[in-house]
């Protein structure tokens, strides 16, 4: 989620910026035109506060367009003061126009690619008509240091026309980006959702399985001996010790399927984990023994790696995860180091980290998890050989 919010900071930024431009060049227009006298206060104090209005609404409209909100009646509000404002002070396309341009940057986003082409098409028209209408005015513009004659008009209408090709598709791409950002997060947390549920069914299976026979037996039996306790004694007690055993056969296969699922298998975890990180995008490396891990290390180191993938997942923005176990005559080691850091990631771990640390302090072991320093994440789980107890 961090990696979401800083994607979004980001890309606000970016859309924000061509505001920040349009104040810019503006001020530094007026300025000139104060210092050279060819600027009236009575036409710059509305047109700032137009600007003003306009600056209000651009930002609401950025951050609607980062939502997938297109804000029609704020977007219209928008044009039409950014108009009044070239109108105003000149349409000077880098100084009180470039209003036009930061407008239809961001009033392109969200909409079909015939539409956006020609807004921008009719932008670059108006945009045009108004530095015409400026010049013919007397009010000469910065870009253009020539009277009004036709040379001037193409060089106005040439950089409008580029101006409103090149903005818009740069704040559209930077939209969509952000976009394919979010629906990538929102597909890893699906597929961790899935994951679970998908193991929630399996064992669900298996406790099916294993007494769903010794259950429906019960229930015959049960059911059976009832009907004899009045005609014959002997049979409905035979029926019911048949029932005791049966019922003590269930339990027991209950306590065996419920200890398997908590004593996870080493082996077919760390196979379960890397088809789940690469199925999310993100690249395992698994570097294993060539021998089997101590008895009691397996299932603990198991639970560990299964921890740290869902870190992997839920608290990172990693594009590779590397698992490493090492076992010698002294300790067993368990390594999963990912990139795409975030801050906070171990405080995110919560109740995970602590039960893993539960599970390693009952056979004498210990875990740490914690950044490296370089962008890169590190959980390390260590278990002292032979085993304590």
């Amino acid at each position: 989620m961090d990696a979401i919010k800083r994607a979004r900071r980001i890309s606000l930024c970016v859309l924000n910026s061509m505001i920040v431009m349009t104040w810019i060049g503006i001020t530094l227009a007026t300025i000139g035109g104060l210092a050279t006298g060819t600027v009236s206060l009575l036409r710059i104090v509305p047109a700032t506060i137009a600007l003003i209005v306009f600056t209000w609404l651009f930002l609401r409209i950025t951050r609607a367009a980062l939502e997938r909100r297109y804000l029609m009646r704020e977007v219209a509000a928008a044009g039409a003061l950014a108009v009044l404002a070239a109108a105003l002070g000149g349409a000077d396309p880098f100084g009180w126009g470039f209003g036009l341009l930061a407008w239809v940057s961001v009033a392109l986003i969200g909409i079909r690619a015939w539409a956006a082409v020609g807004l921008a098409a009719g932008t670059a028209v108006v945009g045009t008509g108004l530095g015409i209408l400026s010049l013919l005015m007397g009010q000469p513009l910065l870009s253009i240091a020539v009277p009004y004659d036709n040379g001037a008009v193409f060089f106005l209408g040439l950089i409008y026309a580029v101006m409103c090709a090149l903005l818009p598709p740069s704040n559209r791409f930077w939209a969509w980006i952000y976009t394919l950002a979010v629906q990538a997060h929102e597909g890893r947390e699906a597929h961790t959702r899935l994951a679970v549920a998908e193991e929630r069914l399996r064992f669900a299976r298996d406790l099916h399985d294993l007494v769903g026979h010794q259950l429906s037996a019960i229930a015959v039996k049960t059911e059976l001996a009832v009907r004899l306790s009045g005609a014959d004694a002997v049979a409905a007690k035979a029926e019911m010790v048949a029932v005791n055993t049966l019922t003590r056969t269930a339990l027991r296969e209950l306590r065996q399927a419920v200890r398997g699922y908590r004593e996870l298998d080493l082996s077919a975890e760390l196979n379960s984990v890397k088809g789940v990180l690469e199925a999310a995008g993100v690249r395992c490396e698994l570097r294993l023994p060539y021998r089997e891990p101590p008895g009691g290390v397996a299932p603990v180191f198991a639970y560990a790696v299964r921890e740290a993938a869902t870190n992997v997942l839920k608290h990172s923005t990693a594009s590779f995860c590397e698992i490493t176990l090492r076992f010698t005559e002294e300790e067993a080691e368990l390594s999963v180091r990912n990139d795409g850091v975030v801050r906070h990631q171990v405080s995110d771990l919560g109740s995970g980290l602590t039960g893993m640390g539960e599970r390693l302090a009952d056979i004498g072991g210990k875990v740490t998890a914690r950044p490296t320093g370089d962008g890169e994440f590190l959980l390390r789980a260590v278990v002292s050989l032979p085993l304590r107890g």
